[in-house]
């Protein structure tokens, strides 16, 4: 029975394998492949997100604008001081088993510091502190577990 992309069931995420068959247009022809043979072709590469920071500025890294920021490379402007970018909420869906990574240019120094903060009372690393970045070409590398914020790679 032919259908309209509209009216299939849709997949669980958690079903799926790998092996199962999706329907792929080459050239105007409809033909099939598995998820498994379509990765094999997948570039690896992040795009990065440069966001320039300065004093008292405050970044909310979970707002719909930074959704697909993978990598976000940090730039300073202006005086000395702190700013803070706040980490997405854990707890929110998107975020579960989300890796995010933060880097900063030459900009910065040990007077200009980024604090990268847990979103309200949760946490990064078991505790509800900032992990901070003073140093240039220093980054930070967190993933999500759905509850909390764990800092799985450092950069000095």
């Amino acid at each position: 029975m032919s259908k309209k992309i509209s009216q299939l069931t849709a997949v669980s995420s958690a079903n799926i394998t790998g092996s199962e068959d999706l329907a792929i247009v080459q050239s105007s022809e409809t033909k099939k492949t598995t998820l498994n043979d379509v990765q094999h072709y997948i570039v690896n590469h992040l795009d990065p997100t440069a966001l320039t920071v300065g004093l008292d500025q405050t970044i909310d890294l979970g707002l719909s604008t930074y959704d697909d920021s993978e990598l976000i490379v940090l730039s300073w402007s202006g005086g000395n001081g702190h700013m803070v970018l706040t980490l997405p909420d854990a707890t929110a869906t998107k975020n579960l088993n989300r890796v995010k990574r933060i880097i900063t240019d030459s900009t910065f120094s040990a007077s200009k510091k980024a604090r990268i903060t847990p979103y309200g009372s949760q946490n990064l690393d078991g505790q509800n502190v900032y992990y901070e970045i003073n140093k240039a070409y220093e980054g930070i590398q967190v993933w999500c577990n759905g509850t909390e914020w764990f800092i799985i790679q450092k950069k000095a």
